[in-house]
């Protein structure tokens, strides 16, 4: 494959990790880096275009990025084109960030209800001036835009929305292959990326959705010539993909199958860094525990040991209990299967009145902006 190309950014191999909302943080995205040897780009959980303007505390902390961090790659959410305006401004004027991604994609009720995520590309001319201010703001730096393909399946937004964005100037569009509808059930539908790819062939169309392995993401860019792939829920409690994902595109070397000890080894050095992240041992811990189900996931492992490990405070606790499992077990077979989030919604939650009209703004100001970042 030809390298992607963010704006004056080159990702080789291809590969972006997904902002996931109390995931992708700092820590985690260490963890990423560090199986694959510092290759791909690494975006940060959604953060909120109000509260960064605001400079909302936690949002501040969120926007840290470590040292080593190159590209820093951070996802914004914002309704109001001003607001996103001056957020983009912020970053720009004060080097916090090398590339902003806009988030069209999240399904989440919170989002939607406001007429963000993925329910705003609906509205096509409130779709324009976001990204009009977006990249009018942004000086050197590359603006991409992630989104899906549509509200439902009566409403699909995909083609028009890249066409747009290829007009306003957007650098690289990623696609995740479901409706807001369908949340993260069904199969993703990899033709509408193949279909956005011939629709913008001016710039990189990124494909997201059900890839597990690194094999899918290989299938997927032969199925749909998308020149790069977007990876979430597949790496849930298995970082290590990234390092997958580089032998994949590189040809070289074969694919991490830890062992329990070698997953319970990651464990520890994942809630570690969450600890030092947030400067306090127990709070890193405690938010380790969503982490517990997903690195655990097909060992033989008691349900009284998993429960004991989800509720764990302390690192000491958590080694000690890792530590009574039998470390010795292979990587399970299936393993590599989904994981994460797989339910439906069917109905999704929007303003009153939002799909009257594709092209009216009416109704939207800013106190749609979310005031909080990060889930």
């Amino acid at each position: 494959m030809t390298q992607l190309q963010i704006g004056p950014h080159a990702v080789q191999p291809p590969v972006v990790l997904a902002p996931m909302a109390g995931i992708t943080n700092a820590p985690f995205r260490t963890l990423c880096r560090e199986f694959s040897g510092g290759k791909g780009l690494f975006v940060s959980e959604m953060i909120t275009t109000r509260a960064l303007v605001e400079r909302n505390e936690k949002t501040m902390q969120l926007i840290h990025f470590d040292e080593t961090e190159k590209p820093r790659s951070i996802q914004l959410y914002g309704v109001d084109p001003d607001t996103v305006g001056k957020a983009v401004r912020m970053i720009a004027e004060e080097d916090l960030a090398d590339h902003i991604d806009l988030n069209f994609g999240c399904p989440v009720p919170k989002v939607t209800r406001k007429g963000g995520g993925s329910a705003l590309p609906y509205k096509r001319h409130l779709l324009r001036s976001i990204l009009r201010e977006a990249v009018g703001n942004a000086g050197d730096l590359p603006v991409t835009m992630k989104m899906r393909k549509g509200i439902d399946d009566d409403h699909i937004t995909f083609l028009d929305a890249g066409r747009i964005a290829v007009q306003e100037g957007v650098t690289a569009i990623a696609l995740h292959g479901r409706t807001a509808a369908q949340h993260y059930g069904g199969t993703a539908d990899w033709d509408a990326i193949a279909r956005l790819k011939e629709a913008v062939p001016e710039i990189p169309v990124l494909g997201n959705g059900d890839i597990w392995s690194a094999d899918d993401a290989l299938r997927m860019v032969r199925e749909t010539g998308c020149d790069g792939v977007v990876v979430g829920r597949g790496c849930l409690g298995r970082p290590w993909l990234f390092g997958d994902l580089v032998a994949a595109f590189e040809g070289t070397g074969t694919y991490a199958k830890p062992t329990l000890k070698e997953v319970a080894a990651v464990m520890l050095r994942h809630a570690t860094l969450l600890g030092e992240w947030i400067g306090d041992e127990a709070r890193g811990v405690i938010d380790f525990r969503k982490h517990v189900a997903w690195y655990t996931k097909g060992f033989s492992i008691g349900s009284e040991s998993r429960k004991k490990l989800a509720i764990a405070s302390s690192l000491d606790e958590m080694d000690a209990l890792l530590s009574e499992l039998d470390l010795d077990q292979p990587w399970p077979v299936g393993a590599d299967g989904p994981r994460g989030r797989t339910s439906g919604r069917n109905r999704v939650v929007l303003p009153d009145g939002w799909l009257d009209d594709p092209y009216d703004r009416t109704g939207v100001t800013a106190d749609a902006e979310l005031d909080t970042s990060g889930g």
